[in-house]
This record gives structure tokens, sequence and C-alpha cells, in this order.
């Protein structure tokens, strides 16, 4: 009797060890809180409601600013994963005063965090139709290849030396252009089908990783600022992701882009924290915890698991933890907490420790939808 009893408390414990494991790596069954649809129906509405965004509220902006931008798609791809026609017609319905009695909040499309505006339009082309989407997104896509006519002459011949490299002339060497520039080329490549857009990305891609990715991985946020800042790597992270996504398997770039994603992830797995998030400075345990970085680590350990880029059984636990510790910095109202304001760089380790946090900012919003459309993603 003792044995038979024994026996069936063994097999209990296992079938709960094996259930726990289970629930360690699943990237579909949530609690009501961290349920991606729940989630992304209180953040986009949230954006939905919100005026256009600012770095310096409450004056108003001069231009659609890129986390904006970032949070608009977010939102108008988790509309269409999620059939949300009544969200489609709001987002569009923002958009449209930007044709007429907006027209002068739309960027000039000269500098990469004002290109980067050509992915909303392009996004609600492919699901809208509406050609006129069209149109405004390719002129942004097209700009980043094309040196404005009324430059001066030696900023020209700057540019232009950009360009005879195959290289945008809006090249920097910042983290956060391999968002801003891949990303729209990316789309315009979805919308298109013309390779060029798509083959242009891959390789500025690449000479961004030869040139200023770590041996560890990671990224400084500039070569005079020698900092894992962790939203700077985010910018990275996300890059690399959408660009992957979209990236033909016989683009000759694509293995070595592939590896430095790799390289990357399992640096940020190394370095993920115990409450499953990352901190502002991603190596220093002592800075504190910074959400927006993370829910960009977040989206590219999903885009990962989903794409086969990632071990399931190594990377799916990791993410998981990451975004269950982010719906809790989620409050009512749909905004996040603990994101690090707008930084430039600054060699100065204090610096970065002291930047202010801030709730509701849409560089933080703009990855939570991220990673709402990667959990849905089938």
């Amino acid at each position: 009797m003792i044995t038979i009893v024994r026996s069936i408390l063994s097999g209990i414990a296992v079938s709960l060890a094996l259930y726990g494991q289970a629930q360690s790596i699943d990237l579909k069954t949530w609690p009501e809180k961290a349920n991606p649809i729940t989630v992304g129906r209180l953040v986009a509405q949230r954006f939905v409601e919100s005026p256009h965004n600012s770095f310096k509220p409450p004056a108003p902006p001069r231009s659609i600013t890129y986390p904006e931008v970032c949070t608009w798609y977010g939102a108008l791809k988790f509309a269409d994963i999620s059939h949300d026609k009544a969200l489609l017609e709001q987002l569009t319905q923002r958009f449209m005063p930007l044709f007429d009695t907006e027209k002068h909040l739309v960027p000039r499309p000269w500098h990469v965090d004002f290109a980067v505006f050509g992915t909303v339009p392009l996004e609600l082309y492919q699901q809208t139709k509406n050609k006129t989407f069209r149109e405004m997104g390719m002129h942004f896509a097209d700009a980043q290849w094309s040196i404005p006519i009324d430059s001066p002459q030696t900023v020209k011949d700057a540019y232009q030396k950009f360009l005879d490299k195959g290289l945008t002339w809006q090249t920097r060497y910042w983290i956060d252009d391999m968002y801003m520039i891949t990303m729209v080329q990316s789309k315009a490549f979805q919308v298109t089908g013309e390779r060029k857009y798509i083959d242009r990305a891959a390789h500025e891609m690449l000479v961004y990783l030869d040139t200023i990715q770590k041996e560890n991985g990671l990224f400084y946020h500039a070569p005079d600022a020698p900092f894992f800042w962790g939203r700077g790597n985010g910018w990275m992270a996300a890059g690399m992701s959408e660009l992957l996504s979209s990236l033909p398997t016989d683009n000759p770039n694509r293995p070595a882009i592939l590896a430095s994603y790799n390289k990357m992830m399992a640096s940020l797995k190394k370095y993920q924290r115990e409450d499953g998030l990352w901190g502002q400075l991603i190596d220093k345990p002592e800075s504190w915890v910074e959400t927006s970085g993370s829910a960009m680590f977040t989206y590219a350990l999903i885009t990962g698991v989903r794409n086969g880029w990632l071990d399931a059984k190594e990377y799916s636990s990791i993410a998981r933890k990451a975004w269950l510790a982010l719906v809790g910095y989620i409050n009512e109202q749909g905004d996040i907490s603990n994101v690090c304001e707008g930084t430039n760089r600054k060699n100065d380790y204090q610096y970065y420790l002291d930047r202010k946090q801030k709730t509701g900012d849409m560089h933080g919003q703009a990855p939570i939808l991220w990673c709402v459309n990667a959990l849905l993603k089938k």
C-alpha cells in the first residue's frame, strides 16, 4: 500500500514538474492581465486617445516624432492581427488631417528620425489599399537614398561618399539608426516587392554591425559614450528582428546579420535580471530597471523564437519571464512606467543613472505593442 501511495505521489510530482516546465516555455497561454489581446486593446486605445507626441510637453510638436510613429505602427499592426476594423478606422482618421489641417506636422525626410515616418503611411496602404498613403510613404523611403537638392555643395559631396558605398546619406553610425533606416526600407520592399529596398537595408545593417557591434554582442551608445545603454541596444535588437523578418533567404548578407542577432540575444540572456527585465545600463546591476529597452529585447526574443532563429527550449522561458514582468509596469490607463526619457549620448556614467523615469512615454508604449503583435503572430 505504501509503495502504491509513493508511486502515485511520485507521478503527481513528475506531472507538476512537467506542467511547470511547460508553463515556463509557453508563449501562448497567459493569465488575463498578460493576455496579448487584453494588453493590445488597452495600449492601442490609449494611443488613439493621446495627442500628437512631443519631447517637450505641453508645447505643441513641430512635427510628428519617431516615438509616435513607432507606437502608431504598433497599433496598426495590432489592428490588423486582431482583425479590429474599428481600431483601424480610428488610426486612419488620426492620419487624415496630415493631408490637410495638420499638414505642417508631417516631417521632412532629411534625417533618420524623420524618415521613419514613412512606415505609417506604408502600413496604412497595406491595410486600406489607398494609393495616397503609398505615395506619401514611398517618398520617405526613396528620400533616404536621394540627397536633398537644396543641400549646399559641400554637404552634397559629403553625402555622396556614403551613396558611393551603397549606404544612405543619412548614415551616422548611431545605434537607433538601425531601426529608423531598416524599418522604412523593409516596409517599402513589402509594399513594392522591389529587392533594392530590402537589399540596401541589409547592406546598411551589415556595415553598422561590422563597425559598432562589440565582442559581447552589445553596442555602445556611441564611440564617445562607451556605455551599454538599454534603449539604444533595444533599437538594434528590434531593427535586426524587423529586417530579418522580411529579408529573403537568398540575400548574401543574411547569414552574417543572423549571426550578429544571435550573438546579441545570447548576451541579453546573460544579463537578464532576476525579475525578468534589463537595466538602464545593461551590464550594470546597480542601474534601475528600464522598460522601453526591456520591451524591445522581449520583442526581439519572441520574434526569434517564433521564426526559429532561437532555440525555443532555451529562449522561450526568457521571453515569457520578461513579458510577465513588463505587464506589471502597465497601469489601468494603459501607460507603462520606468521609461527612460529622451537621451542623447554622453561620456558620463552618472548621467545615464540620473535620467528621468517617465510613465506613458511613447518610447515605451511602442515596443509593448510590438511584443503583443509578435506573441499573436502564428
